[in-house]
C-alpha cells in the first residue's frame, strides 16, 4: 500500500530568505520520490519560532492528522517541527494515537529515543542561544550601542567600519522626531494631558513611534517601568537596559513581561544621545509626582471596582474598538479618548446598568421567536439526516467492498486447489490480503452511525426558562459569579454605534452578536449551571450545537438556516 506523506517545512526569522521553504520541500519530495510515498499536501510556518506550538501551519497538520488524511509527516530536522521539549513529546504522542509517522531528512524514522535525546538536544540549544544573545547585546549596550529595537527620536545606523565589517547598532538623533519630543515634554510641562497632546499630534497627520496614530499611553506609559515618552531616559542621555525580562507562558506560548530588580539594571551615559535638558525633565518629573496624588482617589476605586458583566464584549460601531471606563459606571470608546476625535468620533457614552438591562433584554425577550424556531428545526433535523444518510452510505460502500475482496480470495483459494501455479496467484493474494486489512481498520475506526437529537420545538420557551434563571442569578451572592461567566458565554461581542434622537442628541444603537453553539446548548438541555455530569443525551445535544458551527464543511447549512429565518438573524448577527 502506498503511504501518502505530507511535508512540513518552516524558517524561524523575517532575516532568514524565504527560498529557505522551497528548499526544504524541494528535498522532502525527492525523499518521498525515492520511497514511493504519494505526497498529499504540505504545511508550512515563514519566518516562525520553533519555540512554540502555536504556529498556524503545524496546528493544521495535527488538525488533519486527526482527521486521517496523511499516513507519514517528512520534514528537514526534528527541530523544524518544535525546538521545545515538552512541545515535540506532546506533537509525537498526538501524531501517534492518529496513526500517522514522522520521517525526518536528518533523523531517519522519528522513535521515543529521538524525542528524548533531540528534544533535549533543542531545549539546551534555545537556553545556550538564549543566553549567549544576552551576553552580546549587554556588551553592546555597555558599549552605548542599540541593545535591540529603537526609541522614537534616533534612527539606528549601520555602516562599514574600517576593518570591512558591517557595524550595528550605533545611533543618531533624528531632528524630526526629536522636535516632536520636545514639544511632547513641553507640552505636558505647561499642564497639557497626554490625551490632548495624541489629539493634537494624530490632527496634523504626524505618525507615531511605529508609524501608527499616537495614543496616551504611547506618551505617559508606565513611569515605574520606564515605558512611554515622558518616561525613558535615554532622551536625558541615560541608557537603561534589563528593566524587565520576559517569561513564556507554557499554556498560552505568549512572553510576559516581568520587572527586574534594579540592581540589575544596565546604565550608561550616552551624553551625545541627549535630546531634553534637564529643567525640562525635571518639571515634567515633578508634574508627574503631583498627579500621583491627584489619581489616588481614583486609582482606589479603579481597583474595589467589581468585574463588569460585559467586560471586554462591547466594540466600537465607528472604528472597531474597544469600550473602556470613561467615568463611574459609564463606559464609552477607548480610541476617541486615548487617541482624540481624529481617529475616532464615536464620543457617545453609556452607563454600565442601561447597557446591561438592554442586553439582558434582547437576550431574554427578543433572542428566541417561537415561529421561527419551528423552521429552525426542520432545517436542522433535514441537515443531520442528510449527513448521517452520507456517513451509512460511505460504510455499506466500504463493507460491500470487503465482501467482494473476501469471495476475490475465496475463488483463488479454488484456483490452487484446482491445481493453478501459486506463482500465477501469489501477488494477486497478497494485494487481496492487504486491502481486506485496510478495509477492517477502516470500518473498525470509523464512527458508528449516531443517532439523530430530536429538537423539541418548545425550545422557545425552554430558552426562555433557562435565560430568565441566569439572569435571576445575577442578584445571588451564591450563583452570581457563575450566572456571569454563563450569559458572558452566550455572547461574541456587542457592536455599540452612535445613532441620533428626535431630540438631536446621540444615543447608542446595539448590536448583539451571539456565540450560536453555546445558545444553542442551553436552549436544547444543556444546562452550564448545573455543574453535575452530563447525561449522554446533554453530551449529544452539545455535540449537535457544535455540529452546527463546526466550520467551513458546514456552511452550506448556515447560510440555509440564515435565509429561512433572517428576522432572527437581524435581530440578533448570529450568522
Amino acid at each position: 500500500m502506498t503511504l501518502r506523506a505530507v511535508i512540513y517545512a518552516r524558517y524561524s526569522s523575517d532575516l532568514q530568505s524565504t527560498s529557505s521553504i522551497e528548499d526544504q520541500i524541494r528535498l522532502c519530495r525527492e525523499r518521498a520520490s525515492r520511497a514511493g510515498w504519494q505526497i498529499v499536501g504540505s504545511y508550512e510556518d515563514a519566518a516562525t519560532s520553533g519555540a512554540s506550538l502555536m504556529r498556524p501551519g503545524i496546528q493544521r497538520l495535527q488538525q488533519d492528522a486527526r482527521e486521517r488524511r496523511f499516513d507519514i509527516v517528512l520534514s528537514e530536522a526534528l527541530d523544524r517541527l518544535s525546538r521545545n521539549q515538552a512541545d515535540i513529546a506532546a506533537l509525537y504522542q498526538n501524531l501517534t494515537f492518529a496513526g500517522v509517522a514522522i520521517e525526518t531528512l536528518a533523523e531517519g524514522r522519528i522513535d521515543e529515543m529521538h524525542i528524548g535525546l533531540k528534544g533535549t538536544m533543542n531545549a539546551l540549544f534555545l537556553k545556550d542561544l538564549a543566553a549567549k544573545t544576552r551576553r552580546g547585546l549587554r556588551g553592546r549596550v555597555e558599549a552605548g550601542k542599540s541593545g535591540g529595537g529603537n526609541a522614537y527620536g534616533y534612527t539606528v545606523l549601520r555602516h562599514m567600519g574600517e576593518d570591512g565589517e558591517i557595524r550595528r547598532g550605533d545611533r543618531k538623533i533624528n531632528e524630526d522626531e526629536a522636535a516632536i519630543v520636545r514639544r511632547i515634554f513641553t507640552a505636558y510641562a505647561d499642564g497639557m494631558s497626554p490625551n490632548r497632546i495624541a489629539d493634537q499630534l494624530n490632527r496634523e497627520g504626524i505618525p507615531g513611534p511605529r508609524a501608527g496614530k499616537w495614543d496616551k499611553s504611547t506618551i505617559h506609559g508606565n513611569p515605574k517601568r520606564g515605558t512611554g515618552v515622558l518616561n525613558n531616559e535615554i532622551y536625558v542621555g541615560r541608557l537603561v537596559w534589563n528593566r524587565q525580562s520576559f517569561v513564556k507562558d507554557p499554556a498560552t506560548g505568549k512572553r510576559q513581561a516581568r520587572p527586574n530588580p534594579e540592581s540589575e539594571w544596565i546604565v550608561t551615559d550616552v551624553p551625545e544621545l541627549r535630546i531634553i535638558d534637564q529643567a525640562l525633565w525635571d518639571r515634567v518629573k515633578t508634574r508627574q509626582e503631583g498627579r500621583k496624588i491627584e489619581q489616588t482617589d481614583r486609582e482606589a476605586w479603579e481597583r474595589r471596582k467589581p468585574r463588569f458583566l460585559l467586560t471586554g464584549l462591547v466594540k466600537c460601531g465607528c472604528c472597531g474598538g474597544g469600550f473602556s471606563t470613561i467615568g463611574k459606571d459609564r463606559l464609552g470608546c477607548s480610541n476617541s479618548r486615548n487617541k482624540g476625535t481624529s481617529v475616532c468620533t464615536n464620543r457617545t457614552g453609556i452607563t454600565r446598568q442601561e447597557l446591561e438591562g438592554r442586553i439582558l433584554t434582547i437576550l431574554s425577550e427578543r433572542l428566541m421567536d417561537p415561529e421561527l424556531v419551528k423552521v429552525f428545526v426542520a432545517e436542522y433535523i433535514a441537515e443531520r439526516n442528510r449527513l448521517a444518510a452520507g456517513h451509512v452510505d460511505d460504510r455499506a460502500v466500504k463493507q460491500k467492498e470487503l465482501a467482494k475482496v473476501i469471495k476475490d480470495q475465496d475463488i483463488l483459494v479454488n484456483a490452487l486447489l484446482a491445481g493453478t501455479p501459486p506463482e500465477r496467484i501469489k501477488a494477486k493474494m497478497e494485494q487481496l490480503e492487504t486491502r481486506q486489512k485496510q478495509l477492517e481498520r477502516e470500518l473498525a475506526t470509523a464512527p458508528a452511525p449516531a443517532a439523530l437529537t430530536r429538537i423539541h420545538p418548545r425550545m422557545a420557551d425552554n430558552w426562555q426558562e433557562r435565560i430568565r434563571a441566569l439572569i435571576a442569578g445575577l442578584t445571588e451572592p451564591d450563583r452570581e459569579g457563575e450566572a456571569r461567566e454563563a450569559i458572558r458565554g452566550l455572547i461574541e461581542k456587542i457592536v455599540a454605534t452612535p445613532v441620533p434622537t428626535k431630540g438631536k442628541r446621540m444615543s447608542l444603537d446595539l448590536t448583539l452578536h451571539g456565540d450560536l453553539a453555546g445558545i444553542l446548548a442551553l436552549s436544547l438541555n444543556a444546562d452550564r449551571l448545573s455543574g453535575q455530569q452530563k447525561t449522554s443525551c446533554e453530551q449529544e445535544v452539545e455535540e449537535s450545537a457544535g455540529f452546527l458551527v463546526a466550520g467551513a464543511r458546514n456552511q452550506r447549512y448556515l447560510r440555509l438556516v440564515e435565509r429561512q429565518i433572517p428576522k432572527l438573524a437581524a435581530k440578533c448577527n448570529l450568522f
